[in-house]
This record gives structure tokens, C-alpha cells and sequence, in this order.
């Protein structure tokens, strides 16, 4: 197939003054013949920090060899990954959510610096998965996005374990529930190799939504990591980019759309995935100058049923979703039932009904119900809003009984995650408490930690509280746990403003979350405040404090894209 390399990125190694650039490629071993047709990057967050990413090289690898059976060339190249389980509840996590940003922007950079054509991205880890994405939007060239697979489910005592289950024995641990051997065991089986965390949490949900997206080719979210029919998919996905070059789209704009992110945030509910896409889906949006904030995400959320019954609120892992078809059978079910929009493009050149049309919802299982038998009407992320979170919050409902939906209690107040760890291990609350860790937002922290060292201790410990922070939760935290409080403490919100025993109202079936104080007592109060001082005045997380916009829009720090 002919190709016009004059109007690439890639023209940039045409022409005499182009010497010098051919004969870096040269040195690598590339053929004349490589250096003339297409360039593709090959983007992945491989690195050796955590199992989510062990991975990664083999698949780019794998891309590599699908992009040169196809006729072009893959180059590989690396960007970083903050892994959230091992930055989890202490300074590292500060780091979390601004590499996200710096994902995008390396990739960005590296794509213009070296005049690349097309672009692979695979992604392992969290931050990694929307990282990859937004570059992809951002960027505007033919794109594929491929995950690199989830971890397969540790046996402990004859039960699944995941790290979150290792979280969680902390909790039971402190509450004298766990042994020192029992803890010991447990945190040396749970996660038997390679691969992203087990249940629904960020990153099987951020996989999960590349699908419905349209990024990503069908089926490619579910397989394990550890099996290498995943390869098959990686080369697949580097002859699909080669494609989708050659035949000019759709390009990532086309298919990144106020319909097709809708249909992200209805797979997130109906799965009962993270709280975490209410950022992340608004930062992709934000790339491609769509308005889609977490109240539209919210808006979703509340019309979508949740029909999967996947951990941390259910009973299964993404290993039983695969075993049973993968994400492709939820989306089918809710093509079936009008709760997507089909029309929309993918990487494949045809629309999400058209790649789905012949999946069927298996019999003989549980996993995944059908919508005239649901888990719940509606799905299993609220958006809220209230007195207390003018500019919006999110909690994670997926598995909760209707009467822990509601909640009041007397506000307690730390200013910080490491003053409320200790707190909670130290059995410093009573049940009734809701308990509120502030100075965490995405300008406050800065980089709004996530809590699932302080939120599975509490689970562990059996507390009856409910927790309220402008940071974030883990897509593996359960319990009524609310977070993305706007605004934020540092911008002088009402959380910012909150004492020791203010009454703090929390009805998830509503969508509130109220403080009972009046206006009157919020202004007083807010004459009286003084921003903290910030944790970094120098360096990355300084940069990132002062460029940072709110939860609501997606914690993003450019001015966005324009369609």
C-alpha cells in the first residue's frame, strides 16, 4: 500500500539535510527501506517498581513485531510509572496523579521530538492507563491503546487475595483480628505475578473503559498478563495502528467524543468500577476540549444499572470477567438495553455495535447479570453535591446495602493522611464519627493522594464511620468513602472550614453531602481562614501545586484542546 511520508511527522528524515537524523537510525540497525515508510512509536510504562508493569516490555516487544509485519517501524520508548500500592500511604503518593501528566507530556514530547508518525501506547499501571490515553488525544495521530493485562488472583485460606486484601489485613492486624504469621502469609501470597491489581479497581477499570471508549481493540482489556495469548493482541494492536494509518482514521479526536466518553462512564458504573475515572475521564475530555466534568460523569453514573459483580463491592476478579468473555459481555448487555451510544468509532474503523454484535451474555453464570436482573438500578459511582461539596464529590456504592447510603455524624478532623492513619490504628475514633482528612486536594496535597492505607484499616478494624477527604480513594476502597471534596481545603472550601464535632449529613441515594452549618457560620468562618502552608515550595509538586485545576474538571494543568 502506498504512503505519502511528505505530509508525516515522519518527513523530518527526507531530504540531504536529513543526514544526520538517518544516520542515528542507521546506527540501530534500521534499513533504508524502514527509514522511508511509516514510524511508530511504541510507548510503555515498563519498569521494574511493581507487577503491573513486569510486563509491559515483552508486549511492546510483541506491538513492535505486528507494526513491522504490517510494513513499518516500531520504536520503542519509556516513560515512568508512580505504582499506587507501593506509594500508598506515605510521601510517595504525593507523586501519584502528577505522573500522570508527566506520562502525557512525555510521550507528547518524545512523539514530536522524533517526528513519529502513529503511536502505541501500553499502559500497566494507574496513572499510567489515562496517561496514555490523554497523549493519544492530545496528540492526534493514529492511535491504539493497549493494557497490559491484570495480575491472576493469590489463594489465601482457600479465598482469592489481592493486594487490597493485604491492605485490609494491616486493618485487622492493628485490631489484634491478624497475627504476625498470618499477615506474613498472607502479603507473601496475594500476588502471585505479574500484572495490574486484581478487581475493579483503577486500573481493570481504566482498561474496562478504554474499550467502551473505542482506544483500545476489542477484548484487548481482559486477558491476564502473565498469559501470552496477550501478545496476540499486542501485535494486533501494532498492525491495527498501521491501519488506521494508512487508511487516515479515525483519529483519536474522532473517536473520543461526548458520546463515546458517556459510554465510558456507563461501563464504569455497570461495573461498579473506581472512583478515579471521574477524574480521568474529564481529563481526557479536557484534551479534546469537551466539557465532560464529573457531574456529567455523575449524570451517567445515575441512569446506568451495575450488573457486574466485580471486587472490591462484589464477589469476583477481572480473571472470572475474562474467564467469562470480558468487558465485551457487559458492553453487549448494555447495547442490548439502549444504555450506549452504538454508533460510535473505534480503532477498528467500525462503530461499538458493530464490534460487539456477536457477543451474547453467557449462561451458567454470576459475574455479570443481565439487566432485567441487576445488582442494583443504578450504578455503583455517585456523583454528590451539597453545602459541604459545592463543586462536587464521588463515592463508590457498588455492593453497599440502601441503609448504609445514609449517614450523619459528628465531623473529626485531621489535617492530613498521616495524623489519620495513626489515629485509626491507634483505635482514636468512635464509631458514629465521620472522619475528615483534608489538605489533600489536588493544589493541597498537592496531588490528591489516594487513602486505601487509611480507608482498609478502618475496613479491617469493622469501624462504623464513614470518611470524608478533597483527596482520593483507591478504586480498592470500600465503605462509604467520599472524595474529590470541591473545593478543595487549600482553595478555601467549606471543607477547609470544617471543626471537631460539626455535623456532616451524607444520603448517597440522593446525591448530598451537607454540612449543618449556615451560610452565615461559612462566611464567618471563612473571614477567619488562612490557606495552610504548602508541603513543597520548590521542585516538580510545586509546579504541578500552582498549575493544577480542580477535581471537578479533571485535575488537569494545561489549557486543554479545541475541536
Amino acid at each position: 500500500m502506498t504512503w505519502d511520508k511528505s505530509k508525516a511527522p515522519s518527513r523530518i528524515y527526507l531530504g540531504p539535510e536529513a543526514a544526520p537524523r538517518r544516520a542515528f537510525l542507521y546506527a540501530m540497525g534500521m534499513t533504508e527501506a524502514q527509514i522511508n515508510g511509516p514510524l511508530v512509536g511504541v510507548a510503555t510504562a515498563w519498569n521494574e517498581a511493581a507487577p503491573c508493569n513486569i510486563t509491559l516490555m515483552r508486549q511492546a516487544k510483541a506491538v513492535q513485531g505486528g507494526v513491522g509485519e504490517s510494513g513499518a517501524a516500531g520504536r520503542i520508548f519509556g516513560t515512568i510509572t508512580v505504582t499506587d500500592g507501593i506509594a500508598m500511604g506515605h510521601a510517595g503518593m504525593f507523586a501519584s496523579l502528577p505522573s500522570r501528566e508527566v506520562i502525557a507530556d512525555s510521550v507528547e514530547l518524545t512523539m514530536l521530538g522524533h517526528g513519529y508518525d502513529a503511536l502505541v501506547g501500553i499502559a500497566g499501571c494507574d496513572k499510567s492507563l489515562p496517561g496514555m490515553m490523554m497523549a493519544m488525544v492530545r496528540l492526534n495521530v493514529p492511535s491504539v491503546f493497549l493494557y497490559g493485562g491484570t495480575i491472576l488472583p493469590g489463594r489465601f485460606r482457600g479465598k482469592d487475595a489481592d493486594i487490597v486484601t493485604v491492605f485490609e489485613g494491616v486493618g485487622q492486624h492493628a485490631a489484634g483480628k491478624m497475627s504476625d504469621a498470618d499477615l506474613r502469609e498472607l502479603e507473601c501470597c496475594a500476588c502471585p505475578g505479574g500484572g495490574a491489581c486484581g478487581g475493579q479497581f483503577t486500573a481493570n477499570t481504566m482498561a474496562c473503559a478504554s474499550e467502551a471508549l473505542g482506544l483500545a481493540l476489542p477484548n484487548s482489556a481482559g486477558t491476564p498478563a502473565e498469559y501470552e495469548s496477550r501478545d496476540a493482541y499486542a501485535a494486533a494492536s501494532g498492525q491495527a495502528v498501521v491501519d488506521l494509518l494508512h487508511r487516515s482514521g479515525p483519529l483519536p479526536r474522532d473517536i473520543v467524543t461526548r458520546k463515546s466518553l458517556e459510554n465510558a462512564a456507563a461501563v464504569v458504573a455497570a461495573t461498579g468500577g473506581s472512583t478515579n475515572a471521574a477524574l480521568h475521564l474529564p481529563a481526557i475530555a479536557h484534551e479534546a476540549g469537551i466539557d465532560f466534568d464529573l457531574f456529567a460523569v455523575g449524570a451517567v453514573f445515575a441512569r446506568t444499572p451495575y450488573i457486574a459483580d466485580l471486587r472490591p463491592g462484589g464477589r469476583y476478579v477481572a480473571k472470572d470477567l475474562y474467564d467469562i468473555g470480558g468487558v465485551g459481555v457487559v458492553i453487549a448487555e448494555l447495547l442490548r438495553g439502549g444504555h450506549l451510544h452504538g454508533d460510535c468509532l473505534t480503532v477498528t474503523g467500525k462503530t461499538l455495535a458493530e464490534n460487539y454484535a456477536h457477543v451474547a451474555l453467557p449462561a451458567g453464570q454470576d459475574v455479570v447479570r443481565p439487566l432485567s436482573a441487576p445488582l442494583s438500578p443504578t450504578g455503583g459511582v455517585v456523583a454528590l453535591k451539597g453545602s459541604l461539596a459545592p463543586e462536587g464529590a464521588i463515592v463508590k456504592v457498588a455492593g453497599m446495602a440502601e441503609e448504609a447510603l445514609r449517614f450523619e455524624g459528628p465531623a473529626r478532623v485531621f489535617e492530613g493522611e498521616e495524623a489519620a492513619l495513626a489515629a485509626v490504628l491507634a483505635r482514636q475514633y468512635k464509631d458514629g464519627d465521620v472522619i475528615v482528612i483534608r489538605q489533600e486536594g489536588p493544589r493541597g496535597g498537592p496531588g490528591m493522594r489516594e487513602m486505601l492505607s487509611t480507608t482498609a484499616a478502618l475496613y479491617g478494624q469493622g469501624a462504623k464511620v464513614a470518611l470524608v477527604t478533597d483527596g482520593r480513594f483507591s478504586g480498592g476502597t470500600r465503605g462509604l468513602c467520599i472524595g474529590h471534596v470541591g473545593p478543595e481545603a487549600a482553595c478555601g472550601g467549606p471543607i477547609g472550614l470544617l471543626r471537631d464535632g460539626d455535623i456532616i449529613r451524607i444520603d448517597a441515594a440522593a446525591g448530598t453531602l451537607d454540612v449543618d452549618l449556615s451560610e452565615a457560620d461559612l462566611a464567618a468562618r471563612r473571614k477567619a481562614w488562612q490557606p495552610a502552608t504548602p508541603r513543597y515550595t520548590s521542585g516538580t509538586l510545586s509546579k504541578y501545586a500552582a498549575q493544577v485545576g480542580p477535581a471537578r474538571t479533571g485535575a488537569t494543568t494545561h489549557a486543554g484542546g479545541c475541536v
